[in-house]
C-alpha cells in the first residue's frame, strides 16, 4: 500500500500528497469495514504506517490520520504518542481546540465577520476528534473533556444551514 499511485486522491488529502497519507486513508477504510488487524493487507499497511509514524517531520494532517488509524487498530501506545504530539501543535482559544496547516496566515479580526476555516482544517481537526474518541477501553474523562473542546470548534465552523464549507 505504501507504493500506490495516488493522483486521484490529491484533493481529498488536506493538501498533503504522499504515500503515507494515502496508506492511512486506505487502512482506515479497511479497519472501518471492519477487517481484522490480522488480515495480511491490514497488517502490512499498519507496518508501513508504524515505520512512518516514527519520522519526526510528519505533517500535522498526516499525524491526525495516523492517530485515528492506530486507534482503530487498537494500537493505543502509538495513538497516544501521536495525540500528545498533536496537542503540542493545537490552537487553543476561546475554550475550543483545533489544528491548522503550517504556514497559514493568521485570521483577520473584523467586526461582524465570523471566520470559517478551510475544509482541510475542519477535516484534520475531525480526524483528531475521532482519534480521541476511538479508544479501547473507552476514552478517559480527560480525553472526553479535551474532545469536547474540539467538538466545540468543529460545531462553530458550520454554516447557517448546518453544513460545512465542503463535503470533505
Amino acid at each position: 500500500l505504501c507504493r500506490i499511485n495516488n493522483h486521484f486522491c490529491v484533493s481529498l488529502q488536506g493538501g498533503v500528497n504522499d504515500e503515507v497519507t494515502l496508506t492511512a486513508y486506505i487502512s482506515i477504510a479497511l479497519l472501518e469495514i471492519p477487517l481484522p488487524v490480522t488480515h495480511s493487507v491490514v497488517r502490512n499497511a499498519l507496518f508501513c504506517l508504524e515505520t512512518a509514524a516514527d519520522q519526526k517531520e510528519n505533517h500535522v494532517y498526516t499525524k491526525a490520520l495516523l492517530a485515528y488509524a492506530f486507534a482503530l487498530a487498537g494500537k493505543m501506545d502509538k495513538r497516544k504518542t501521536l495525540l500528545d504530539s498533536l496537542e503540542k501543535e493545537a490552537v487553543k482559544e476561546d475554550g475550543s481546540v483545533h489544528w491548522q496547516r503550517p504556514g497559514k496566515e493568521p485570521e483577520v479580526d473584523l467586526p461582524y465577520y465570523h471566520y470559517r476555516a478551510p475544509s482541510a482544517e475542519v477535516e484534520l481537526t475531525a480526524y483528531v476528534l475521532l482519534a480521541y474518541l476511538t479508544s479501547q477501553p473507552a476514552p478517559s474523562q480527560e480525553e472526553l473533556s479535551f474532545a469536547s473542546h474540539i467538538a466545540k470548534w468543529i460545531s462553530g465552523q458550520q454554516n447557517p444551514n448546518g453544513g460545512f464549507s465542503s463535503t470533505q
